[in-house]
């Protein structure tokens, strides 16, 4: 590596040892990681439950967040695309 490159994450290190990590950093990316974990849970046992009937949504980042977001609203939306627009 670069010496530049170490000594940034050296100095990275040092300034979150003295300030520490942000606690809204970390709360905010535990949710939306909680979120997206979520999205793609409830897509899976769509796309299980759904293929008797013909129906599958991928399972991709902004589906999985979607619905994690939405929630079933969320499945109703990408299933409506699916059946009309697709």
């Amino acid at each position: 590596m670069e010496w530049w490159v170490i000594v940034g994450i050296i100095v990275l290190i040092a300034i979150l040892l003295t300030v520490g990590i942000p606690f809204n950093l970390v709360k905010g990316s535990g949710q939306v990681v909680m979120k997206l974990t979520i999205g793609v849970l409830f897509l899976f046992f769509f796309n299980l439950f759904g293929a008797s009937f013909g129906l599958h949504i991928p399972i991709n980042a902004f589906t999985a967040l979607m619905v994690g977001l939405l929630g079933l609203p969320g499945i109703a939306c990408l299933t409506a695309a699916h059946v009309f627009i697709l």
